[in-house]
């Protein structure tokens, strides 16, 4: 089942609606990642013509949430992301929910298309990527 389609029949979260609860793990999983890194290694993928599935943008706690094919994301312990699989849950804002503060999905294609995970780990390694977070975090500590 496609993310968009997951969203469709996810129930709301304590009746808000425009947020739901999707099961994570079944048919695709989630690498999390710290927004800055993750909003950056979207650039890159989108500058590269890379296919991008779903992603989705946690305002409130600075995460970007990449959907993967179960399974292909294995370990990253070299990189500031977690690998979201079954048992998971994932509160989310639906089709009709896009808000600056909360944040909304990125990308979210009409079909069943994911992030390749290995195209995504390369890019989160890519030097554009972490050259401009190492820059980034330099100008917060002056």
């Amino acid at each position: 089942m496609s993310v968009r389609d997951a969203l469709r029949s996810a129930p709301m979260v304590n009746d808000v609606s425009g947020l739901r609860m999707l099961k994570v793990g079944d048919g695709w999983d989630l690498v999390r990642t710290p927004a800055e890194t993750g909003l950056l290694a979207l650039a890159y993928l989108r500058a590269i013509g890379a296919m991008v599935g779903p992603v989705l943008y946690d305002g409130p706690n600075g995460r970007l949430y990449y959907a993967v094919r179960p399974g292909t994301a294995g370990c990253w312990d070299d990189l500031p992301v977690r690998h979201l699989s079954s048992g998971t849950w994932l509160i989310a804002p639906g089709l009709e929910q896009i808000d600056s503060w909360f944040g909304g999905w990125c990308e979210l294609p009409d079909d069943d298309t994911l992030t390749d995970a290995d195209t995504l780990r390369a890019a989160l390694q890519h030097p554009y990527v972490t050259a401009a977070k190492e820059t980034a975090g330099s100008d917060a500590c002056s």
